[in-house]
């Protein structure tokens, strides 16, 4: 009984299999609002301002960091907790794919969320004049909250690893 409940646990890891894939239908879909963004410039560049300008290429910087993290989640969880992915012959195959435990993921998702947060309040400072004095106060302290969260994991996986390490 014990080994069947062991092996039911173990294969169960494939429910997120569909999960992953999941993911790359959200990643179509952020690759169709960039290119809908892109569109949407070309057809008022010429009336446009500088700043609102800045602004949709902040947009579509950010719309490329949130892909990149998709990607990185996809690739790497599904690595970590599904299977292997057999891209041993392939060319093109990433250079960090297969290198990137659950721990590193995490930190790496974190940097990402900071990048993210980093362009998402760019852009608020860049439209100030828009924006309630109170929802910048937001903004600013949530972006400390996720910089302060992705460097305590951090610096908890470098204790982790050094603890870990022989010296």
């Amino acid at each position: 009984m014990e080994r069947f409940i062991e092996r039911l646990m173990y294969s169960a890891r494939w429910i997120m299999a569909p999960i992953y894939l999941g993911l790359s239908l959200a990643l179509l879909a952020l690759g169709i609002k960039f290119f809908q963004e892109v569109f949407h410039i070309f057809t008022v560049i010429i009336s446009m301002k500088e700043v609102e300008l800045i602004l949709i290429i902040l947009s579509l910087i950010d719309i490329s960091l949130v892909g990149g993290l998709i990607v990185m989640v996809m690739y790497s969880g599904y690595e970590n907790f599904v299977s292997r992915l057999d891209l041993d012959d392939h060319d093109d195959k990433l250079s960090w794919l297969g290198k990137l435990d659950a721990g590193s993921l995490k930190n790496k998702v974190a940097a990402s969320i900071v990048a993210i947060s980093s362009i998402h309040l760019l852009k608020v400072f860049m439209n100030t004049e828009n924006i309630a004095d109170d929802k910048i106060k937001w903004y600013l302290l949530i972006h400390i909250t996720f910089v302060m969260s992705a460097f305590a994991m951090g610096y908890l996986d470098k204790l982790l690893r050094d603890k870990d390490s022989p010296h």
